[in-house]
């Protein structure tokens, strides 16, 4: 099993939670979060006064998938969250040594 955590922009959100539910993706956690990378932020003027906005906006979506699916989840979100433009975000993809689900108490692929 793998994690595929996706830091992407906040609104391209819907169309790849979207683009995953196609895929059969069946759960995902998604936050709002707030970062920076090449990017560096941007300056924006408010009443006249010019300021830098450091940590811009970002959602981030986790996944767990089995080993088999990574490759299509992780295409499936680069297809859909790029703009081409600095900023689109990052995927990173992660070890999953065991998942248990609470209200069974299941364990390994059968919990997903």
């Amino acid at each position: 099993m793998k994690k595929v955590e996706a830091v992407i922009r906040h609104f391209k959100l819907e169309e790849v939670k979207d683009a995953l539910t196609e895929i059969g993706v069946q759960g995902m956690t998604v936050s709002e979060v707030r970062g920076f990378g090449r990017q560096k932020g941007h300056k924006e003027q408010y009443r006249g006064a010019e300021y830098t906005v450091d940590f811009l906006p970002k959602a981030k979506m986790e996944v767990i998938v089995p080993d088999d699916q990574v490759k299509s989840v992780v295409d499936t979100i680069l297809e859909s969250a790029r703009t081409g433009q600095i900023g689109d975000g990052k995927i990173f993809v992660m070890p999953v040594e065991d998942i248990i689900r609470i209200r069974t108490g299941e364990s390994g692929d059968t919990a997903l």
